[in-house]
């Protein structure tokens, strides 16, 4: 539909490109938004609204760069079916690299997790839940700091604003990316 309307010179793709983007907007954000609400508060995280607020911006920061994801690859493809299999193994790939379910990962595979958004947003999701003062109870009567639980600490945290700007870059990467696919049509 895309090739046909553009080949009439009805609109320009930009045009096309900007009006899906902005059109996606609000069905991408409202539903992670209701999920978020129910499940932060039902999950006993820290009972503070900018805690929940800055994990809602984080999680809605996720879906947008997931979504430039699949818009990048879906114009690269050009079909759905090719496009949903390497997505699905692209974001398997992007979790486990991410440390979130790996926390030791080889050395010859490791650069995966910097070019995997889930690595930045779990990380971001850690160090906005989780303080240097906070504890757990490691065993009776024992409270470790939750800074030096291997898993936490293996993700090297301290650096949000450079988390933030990773996902800024990939946002616009991925965007600009399926931009120009859809252009060389």
């Amino acid at each position: 539909m895309l090739i046909k309307e553009r080949s009439s010179g009805i609109y320009r793709l930009s045009s096309y490109y900007i009006a899906r983007i902005v059109g996606d907007l609000p069905m991408e954000l409202i539903l992670p938004t209701i999920f978020v609400t129910i499940t932060y508060w039902m999950g006993g995280l820290k009972p503070s609204l900018t805690t929940f607020l800055l994990t809602l911006m984080i999680v809605l920061y996720n879906v947008l760069v997931a979504q430039g994801v699949g818009l990048a690859l879906g114009a690269i493809l050009m079909d759905a079916k090719k496009a949903a299999t390497l997505s699905s193994v692209l974001m398997l790939v992007f979790l486990l690299a991410g440390g979130y379910y790996i926390q030791h990962i080889p050395g010859f595979i490791a650069w995966l997790k910097y070019i995997s958004f889930s690595h930045y947003c779990y990380k971001l999701l850690v160090e906005v839940q989780y303080t240097w003062d906070d504890v757990y109870e490691c065993g009776p009567g024992l409270h470790c700091s939750v800074m030096d639980y291997e898993g936490i600490k293996n993700l090297r945290i301290g650096n949000m604003m450079c988390d933030v700007l990773a996902l800024a870059l990939m946002l616009f990467l991925y965007r600009v990316l399926a931009y120009l696919a859809l252009r060389n049509l």
